[in-house]
């Protein structure tokens, strides 16, 4: 009987006689799931050895994450080929990772820093804004899509941050009280901003009604989870003793993680903020600490790949020219005054070195502006050079703020540097 439809083909040992005949569809199944297994591979272990080269450099680890997907990505060495699964992965560990950020903030973290936290974050993402804007219109790009740009110079990584005051051993202390609670504060806004101006994009100019409207959607959605999803969990947290799994709340929670990230996403904010508002929502909870270590063990999974596919998409070719390279300086340069300054300004009552610590402690971009990067890019809005900048910038300022940060930090508070007790 003659096979012809499924277009059989001979795999079995040539000194078999018998016809062992395999679908050529089944056999391409097999070296296709191969090769994304080999891709999966090449991209763990890149991560784990560019992460421990970062922290005997006294770096964070998420520097040398990005720098080895630079280094073994297409443009470069060409190990690693970017699949469908492994994009996934990354995006998942992207989720994953801000979910462990809104995980360790309580909506009464924000409350306690009081007025002098808000300044610095309000502040800090206004002036970088302006100064993000600027650099964009001035290098061509049309009023919405500077905006855009612009996104990616406001948030503040509240994981570098955080990570930089622990190993210190100085989270008591004031200067980081309000840079952690500016930092939650930055990354709202900034989440916020983003919903607006990826919104924006499919108009052809900026209208002024659709804009309220955007805003009043994105800031409804995340004032309603954030209050009302905090108020139901404090009073229901027994929802998480699922009877998925009595002896672990993490089924559930992951089931909450997703589906606030699918709901932001059907509401126009990025998935991620979604999984922010998760993490702080069930920060509420009794069972914080246990998630926290449960899901520190699934982010020790999936976040590098975040972080290597983000640097395997950077045009190495792009960062080497010399405009390329003078924007990421200037770039760079811009970030981090729009961050001295407006954060600075804002805790201005803090004293002068005070000040200063804060403003450098909201410096690193770290994944949240390539995580803008990113999406700029996916949707079409940043080209090759812009993308390649815009990583470049989030990975230098998160290399000098934590050496920077931890000289500041090193002397003893100042005596100015108190809160006034209107802040609470």
């Amino acid at each position: 009987m003659t096979q012809t439809k499924l277009d059989f083909v001979q795999i079995c040992p040539r000194k078999t006689k018998s016809p062992c005949l395999y679908p050529r569809a089944v056999r391409f199944g097999v070296e296709h799931g191969t090769a994304a297994l080999t891709g999966l591979l090449v991209a763990f272990v890149a991560a784990i050895l560019g992460g421990e080269v970062a922290r005997r450099l006294r770096m964070p680890a998420v520097v040398g994450q990005i720098a080895a997907g630079v280094a073994i990505g297409p443009s470069a060495l060409g190990w690693l080929t970017l699949s469908e699964p492994l994009e996934l992965l990354a995006e998942l560990g992207a989720i994953l990772l801000l979910f462990a950020v809104g995980l360790e903030t309580q909506l009464a973290d924000l409350r306690k820093v009081g007025k002098t936290a808000f300044l610095v974050g309000l502040l800090g993402a206004v002036v970088p804004f302006v100064l993000g804007v600027a650099w964009a219109l001035s290098s061509g790009f049309p009023a919405s899509k500077a905006m855009f740009v612009a996104a990616a110079f406001v948030a503040t990584s509240a994981g570098i941050t955080a990570k930089v005051l622990q190993e210190l051993g100085v989270l008591n202390r004031i200067e980081a009280r309000i840079i952690l609670g500016a930092a939650v504060i930055d990354d709202v806004l900034a989440m916020l901003l983003l919903a607006v101006v990826s919104a924006l994009q499919t108009k052809a100019g900026v209208d002024i009604v659709n804009l309220l409207k955007i805003l009043a959607v994105a800031v409804g959605f995340v004032a309603v989870v954030a209050f009302l999803g905090t108020y139901v969990m404090k009073r229901s947290s027994a929802i998480l003793d699922a009877p998925l799994d009595e002896k672990s709340p993490l089924p559930v929670s992951f089931a909450i993680c997703l589906a606030l990230a699918v709901a932001s996403a059907y509401v126009g904010l990025a998935a991620i903020i979604g999984a922010f508002l998760a993490g702080m929502v069930l920060a509420e909870t009794p069972h914080r600490e246990e998630l926290e270590h449960d899901f520190a063990r699934i982010s020790a999974i999936l976040v590098p790949f975040f972080f290597v596919v983000t640097g395997a998409t950077v045009n190495v070719g792009l960062l080497a020219s010399g405009p390329v390279i003078l924007a990421v300086v200037v770039v760079t340069v811009l970030a981090i005054l729009g961050k001295l300054m407006g954060c600075g300004l804002g805790a201005r009552s803090l004293g002068n070195r005070a000040a200063l610590t804060v403003g450098v402690g909201m410096v690193p971009r770290g994944e949240v502006g390539v995580i803008v990067a990113g999406l700029g890019r996916q949707a079409g809005i940043f080209p090759e050079a812009t993308y390649a900048i815009i990583v470049g910038m989030s990975l230098l300022t998160s290399v000098v703020a934590p050496p920077a940060l931890k000289v500041l930090l090193s002397k003893p508070e100042e005596p100015t540097a108190e809160l006034p007790a209107a802040n609470g």
